[in-house]
This record gives C-alpha cells, structure tokens and sequence, in this order.
C-alpha cells in the first residue's frame, strides 16, 4: 500500500504571519506507520547515494534527520540557531520568507570529502536549506542530496 504523505501534512494559512501558509507534518508524526514509511523512503534515498552524515537545520530538520541517521547507522550533525552551540562554529545567513536568520555549525561536524544528506521538513523558499549546504561545503563536506 503506498501512502500519500501529502495527506498528513496540515496547512495553517496566516501563520506565523499574514500571508504566510506554514506546513505542519505533525499529524505526519503522530501516525506511526505514515511516520515510518516516510523515514524509509528517505533512507532507501540516502543508500542509494552513500550518505555517510546527516545533516540537520534547526528544529524540524532534527524530526526528519535523526530517525534517517539512526536507521542508516550514520552521524546527524545539527544546524542551530545562534547561541545554541558550545564550540567553534561557521555560519550562514538565509532569507526566510518573513524575514531573515542565520544558522551555525560546529566546525568539525563534518569531515572534509564525507558524503552527506540535508534534511529538513520541508521546501518553503529554500533559505534553510542553502545555508546550511553552504556551511557542508565550506567543512568540505560533499553534499549529495537534501531530503525534506
């Protein structure tokens, strides 16, 4: 049975501000086997391409991340907010779509020429995601793939 994982993704118009449509994939989560097959995918994705670390943007980028990296027996690296990481880091800034953040990696969260997947929740302007492929890139990580 395939399951149509647009199903389980709620759309909240006006938040967090007018005008902007936010996707919540909480009732995703909640249903174990939507949850599971989703997570199965994304890891049959990341065999398909070497994956050796996950890389993961703050915070809903660590919900689809860590479950991938756990099944794949590799790493997740987070991608923080400001103030949020305790050793030396690198950074990106990205325009969302109200307004403007950056993100932070420590610096040795990926190792030069390690093939990594970039998950996030989902695509919105794609700001997230650049930056933190940006950061991969400049550990001289090998990003060879985002998942979201």
């Amino acid at each position: 049975m395939s399951i149509n994982f647009k199903d389980y993704v709620a759309s909240v118009p006006d938040f967090p501000e007018v005008g902007v449509t936010f996707r919540d994939i909480s009732p995703l989560m909640s249903d174990g086997e939507a949850y599971a097959a989703a997570t199965d995918e994304i890891v049959a994705y990341a065999k398909d391409r070497g994956v050796e670390m996950i890389v993961g943007p703050e915070a809903r980028g660590f919900i689809v991340g860590c479950p991938v990296a756990y099944k794949l027996g590799v790493g997740f690296a987070p991608a923080r907010k400001k103030g949020k990481l305790p050793r030396p880091t690198v950074s990106a800034s990205y325009g969302l779509e109200y307004g403007q953040s950056t993100l932070y990696m420590h610096k040795d969260a990926v190792k030069p020429g390690q093939r990594v997947l970039v998950t996030d929740d989902l695509l919105a302007t794609g700001g997230t995601i650049a930056a933190t492929i940006k950061m991969v890139e400049e550990l001289g990580g090998i990003v060879v793939g985002t998942a979201s």
